[in-house]
């Protein structure tokens, strides 16, 4: 909870996965939060969601703007008044990346610039950014340290590389202050489980409760480190409120600091769900080629985070697929997908 902090705040992709979780923390501490989104990725359901989480007098705190952030004017019309800006509105996915990188380059840096020179104009006080654990690329060293990075693999971990370097441009020449977030591989509720691009965890749950096969790319080895959202809604609060000057114009990976395989997860998801599906039991995965563009393995030294922004994630893999999975499985049966 945020205390004695009279802060407004602008939110972009507000009617996203993280964005909506963002929200609904920032109005249950009765901050006033501006959001905008054009729901490209983000869906109304995500703010019914939230208005039945919080109180109607926090609702009333919430102004939505629907707009995109390609459009300069757009991003004004969210910032102003905002003391901090959450920039979440991005096209993720690496997958997407390859196959239509002009669409990721149009939101993911053109709409970056966009609001970094929104923010600028209507003098926000901070401007706190999603950055990915993507921009280590090829540097095969574990654990990723944030001055360790290497080339981009995708054109998204490119746009997000290019992100970073903005910001450090704008803190540079605006003394605006920034900070980014690197996240590693981020679920829990609000996050779309349908359609092309949707995030593994997601994705098999759906595929494991609909007999559908599951498909893991390469021999199940991959390894990412699994980062439940309560941990980032902590870091991006962290960042929008510290008062450590050693804490601005820095990037920090937001992550658990440990690493599971693909076939962990895949066994993970089957055990917990099988209680309560035992058809899932049945379950055996099919494996594939490697995606292009992804890396092959992936954990966060997160000291950094804990000692700068006092950052310590609350939820490990399993706890957090312990709390998320009713959601997951409530969403599904909500939209006739079981």
């Amino acid at each position: 909870m945020l205390k004695n902090i009279p802060k407004t705040w602008c939110v972009t992709g507000v009617a996203g996965f993280i964005g909506s979780n963002l929200l609904e923390a920032l109005l249950k501490s009765n901050q006033r939060v501006t959001g905008l989104d054009n729901f490209a990725t983000g869906h109304h359901k995500n703010l019914d969601q939230v208005r039945e989480a919080v109180s109607p007098g926090q609702w009333r705190r919430f102004k939505f703007l629907e707009g995109d952030i390609r459009l300069l004017e757009d991003c004004r019309r969210a910032v102003k008044g905002a003391a901090v800006v959450l920039h979440q509105a991005a096209l993720g996915s690496v997958p997407r990346s390859v196959d239509d990188p002009p669409a990721s380059n149009a939101s993911n840096v053109t709409g970056f610039l966009n609001m970094l020179v929104a923010a600028r104009d209507a003098g926000v006080g901070r401007f706190v950014y999603a950055s990915s654990s993507s921009v280590y690329g090829d540097d095969r060293r574990l654990p990723k340290i944030e001055k360790r990075a290497g080339h981009p693999l995708s054109p998204y971990a490119a746009t997000k590389a290019m992100n970073e370097i903005y910001a450090d441009v704008f803190a540079r020449c605006y003394k605006m202050e920034t900070i980014g977030l690197r996240y590693f591989n981020v679920f829990g509720p609000r996050q779309d489980p349908d359609g092309a691009y949707a995030a593994v965890i997601p994705a098999w749950i759906s595929a494991l409760l609909r007999q559908d096969p599951v498909r893991v790319n390469g021999d199940g080895k991959t390894s990412r480190d699994f980062c439940y959202v309560a941990n980032v809604v902590q870091a991006n609060l962290a960042a929008g409120t510290t008062t450590n000057a050693s804490a601005v114009n820095q990037v920090y990976n937001i992550a658990v600091g440990e690493r599971a395989t693909l076939n962990e997860l895949y066994a993970h998801l089957r055990q917990k769900l099988a209680r309560r599906f035992p058809h899932v039991e049945k379950s055996r995965p099919i494996h594939q080629g490697f995606r292009p563009g992804d890396v092959r393995h992936s954990v966060a030294d997160i000291s950094k985070a804990r000692r700068l922004l006092g950052y310590k994630p609350t939820h490990s893999l399993a706890q957090g697929l312990d709390e998320a999975l009713n959601w997951y499985i409530e969403s599904l049966q909500a939209s006739g997908n079981m």
